[in-house]
């Protein structure tokens, strides 16, 4: 005896567009950019092309979007770390330490997703990546210059160029205490070169 299933219908699962960001930003983070196609997109968010870029306009678009996310839940907070009260080479040493520790936090998706950006073929992500990457860099310079004005370029340099270092070495394996053991030999470097 064969029982046929009949089945149920009903209303499709409506999209959304905040958790389409969300489980895309997973996608760009784990593999970078260039490897996330729009199928892979659309395979994941389980919508039609028609409805992807009805809804972002373009991968890039999506990418925009995920950066604007990535910025206020997923990016190392500068305000509060640089803002705190205590001398600036021991903010400076916290936010080494909090980068190595964000870029290896999830061993699927490690090192800084904008970073990451900054190297990607596609011209207009690129330039989005690249925007978010100069506006920490920036605050972090502003930072060390109200303090210290004669050293910002130099110190700034020095802390985002170890930033990328972490980043890098993240996405390449490198564990948490590998990373956190370069962090603070670059903090202690911070300690001489910023007098107290």
């Amino acid at each position: 005896m064969t029982t046929k299933i009949s089945a149920t219908r009903g209303r499709p699962r409506r999209f959304d567009p905040d958790e389409a960001v969300a489980v895309a930003q997973r996608l760009f983070h784990e593999k970078g950019y260039d490897a996330v196609s729009v199928t892979d997109l659309t395979d994941a968010l389980g919508i039609k092309p028609p409805s992807f870029y009805a809804a972002f306009g373009s991968k890039a678009g999506l990418y925009a979007r995920i950066l604007d996310r990535y910025a206020l839940t997923g990016a190392i907070p500068l305000k509060q770390i640089l803002g705190a009260d205590r001398p600036l080479a021991a903010s400076l040493a916290a936010l080494l330490e909090e980068a190595a520790r964000a870029y290896a936090a999830d061993a699927s998706a490690t090192g800084c997703m904008v970073l990451e950006g900054t190297r990607c073929n596609d011209a207009q992500a690129r330039e989005l990546a690249r925007g978010f990457h100069l506006a920490a860099q920036d605050f972090i310079r502003q930072a060390i210059a109200e303090r210290y004005p004669q050293e910002a370029d130099r110190v700034a340099d020095f802390v985002t160029t170890t930033m990328a270092g972490l980043s890098a070495s993240a996405r390449h394996g490198q564990s948490l205490e590998r990373l956190l053991a370069s962090a603070r030999l670059a903090g202690q470097a911070l300690v001489h070169a910023l007098p107290a």
